[in-house]
């Protein structure tokens, strides 16, 4: 048996093994050589407060979130002594993220001298620098956008606009955005690439039925190095035609659709339009292209509904879904006590309806339109009345809805209004108006339509936040229907859960300057929200 001969180390006496041929115990190794001096213990990092990228040198920017993997291999590569060594391992260690500091743990291996290997442990600390990206300089510049989708809808109303803005919004699709104006009929999205205006025409064409061509207009030329540059239009075009419209199709697209009749109700609107007979419930999908083909106007829309007082009903058993056949007998709501004039209506709304509800309704007997499709209707082919919905007694929702929706933040395009004659201060307070109004209806409907609210993000409404009113405020609106239609908080999201790290650090901050501000009793002026 051999004895292994020891020896002691020069700097502490600590006995090591002399078969190594090394005269230093590892402890003095280590206090002796770094094998990290090489690799700097501060660096800095570029982000973009506008739209939330860092940037990943020489001049691509990514997008990464706070303690991501993306994020980790940008701070790696920032440093340039790392190449010297073997990285084992590298981690974040939490800081506040407003602090603009990211602190990266790295364990690394190297050789400290002649066949001794050594692994050491470093902290190295990141200075988040904000500036701004190329392509956000562009958005507070004139002129700088490379393409632009231009959305529009001949409608009197903005609700299908409201739909589609949270629709963008579940999905994202405005990250890419250089700026959104809002026009007359619809909305402008400008961006910096042509693939991203291309991206937002395909994500409209997924969702709403539409048409759309483009253009572009040439900005300048190199001849000699035989490079141009363009600016390239998408004009897209929304189906004219929205939810609980009433319809008088051509005879052609009725026998297409299966022989449905020819008066009937829009049902629903998707990448196709779904109509609805209310006198056999039969449905029918038109799609974009059939429509296009053969255009054609809706005949009546949901501002022309008057509400109705239902006196019986009568039930065919006839049930398609949700929906149940009945024959209704009603009495239009300012005839009560005037005459005793009553209609009787075959309509699918028997399921939801009981004698003495309102519902909303087309007067079509005491109504003229200005429609060839329809003069080509015959006489017993057109009811005196068309049920729509039913009108559900509800307290002040303004007030007491305990939900609320994101809106994205636009800027009107003043110069169109006043070119089309919408300038001035009094037809602005009108489209406010108008505005406020459809807005009120989109509520409406989302809370009607439980279908239409899976393709929305509704948020919980804070306490304080929150205006129930007073009591006799309640007690002025009168009772709440209890067939009324309710959001569940199932249902309902937490609005900074939805928000991005980077996000949920500016809102933090902001609320703490807020509080900071209350308790100094100064009064200062309010940061500008990411939406309004």
């Amino acid at each position: 048996m051999s004895r292994v001969a020891t020896i002691l180390c020069c700097e502490c006496g600590t006995p090591i093994d002399g078969s190594t041929g090394l005269v230093l115990c590892n402890d003095c190794i280590k206090l002796k050589y770094d094998i990290t001096e090489d690799i700097p213990k501060e660096s800095t990092v570029q982000f973009c407060r506008d739209c939330e990228r860092f940037l990943q040198p020489p001049g691509q920017w990514i997008r990464a979130q706070l303690e991501s993997r993306e994020l980790l291999a940008l701070c790696l590569k920032r440093l340039k002594g790392l190449n010297k060594v073997r990285l084992v391992d590298a981690s974040f260690i939490w800081t506040e993220p407003h602090s603009r500091r990211i602190k990266v743990k790295i364990t690394v291996q190297g050789e400290a001298m002649m066949n001794v290997m050594l692994q050491q442990t470093f902290q190295v600390e990141y200075i988040v620098h904000a500036m701004q990206c190329p392509d956000c300089a562009k958005s507070f510049t004139a002129n700088t956008w490379t393409a632009k989708v231009q959305i529009r809808q001949k409608v009197p109303h903005k609700r299908t606009f409201l739909y589609l803005e949270q629709l963008i919004l579940k999905n994202k699709a405005h990250q890419n955005t250089v700026s959104i104006e809002e026009a007359k009929d619809g909305l402008d999205f400008f961006y910096g690439q042509k693939n991203h205006a291309i991206k937002m025409v395909d994500f409209l064409n997924s969702y709403v039925p539409i048409k759309y061509k483009h253009s572009k207009e040439l900005i300048s030329k190199d001849i000699q190095n035989d490079v141009s540059t363009y600016k390239f239009s998408y004009s897209v075009e929304i189906v004219p035609i929205c939810k609980d419209d009433l319809v008088v199709l051509p005879k052609k697209i009725s026998k297409a659709l299966g022989h449905i009749s020819r008066f009937v109700l829009c049902s629903k609107i998707s990448n196709t339009v779904q109509f609805m007979d209310p006198n056999t419930l039969q449905t029918a999908e038109l799609s974009a292209n059939t429509f296009w083909r053969n255009p054609f106007p809706a005949l009546a829309d949901a501002s022309q509904l008057v509400e109705f007082i239902v006196l019986d009903v009568e039930s065919t058993g006839i049930t398609v879904g949700n929906k149940v056949l009945a024959d209704i007998t009603v009495a239009r709501a300012s005839d009560l006590g005037n005459n005793d004039q009553e209609y009787y209506v075959r309509s699918h709304l028997g399921g939801i309806c009981h004698a003495g509800d309102s519902v909303m309704g087309y007067y079509i007997a005491n109504s003229n339109y200005n429609s060839d499709l329809f003069d080509e209707l015959e006489y017993d082919q057109i009811p005196d009345v068309v049920l729509v919905k039913k009108l559900y007694i509800k307290k002040n929702k303004k007030k007491s809805r305990n939900w609320k929706l994101r809106r994205m933040a636009k800027e009107y395009n003043e110069a169109v209004a006043q070119n089309e004659g919408h300038g001035g201060s009094k037809s602005q307070k009108q489209d406010m108006e108008r505005a406020e109004r459809d807005y009120e209806l989109f509520l409406q409907e989302l809370e009607e339509d439980k279908e239409l609210r899976q393709n929305v993000n509704m948020y919980k409404v804070d306490d304080e936040e929150a205006d129930i009113g007073d009591d006799d405020d309640k007690e002025e609106s009168g009772f709440e229907d209890s067939d009324a239609p309710d959001i569940d908080l199932d249902e309902l999201l937490d609005e900074l859960d939805d928000l991005t790290l980077e996000e949920q650090a500016r809102v933090e901050a902001e609320a703490n300057e807020d509080e900071e501000g209350e308790e100094d009793g100064s009064e200062g002026e309010l940061p500008e929200p990411a939406f309004v």
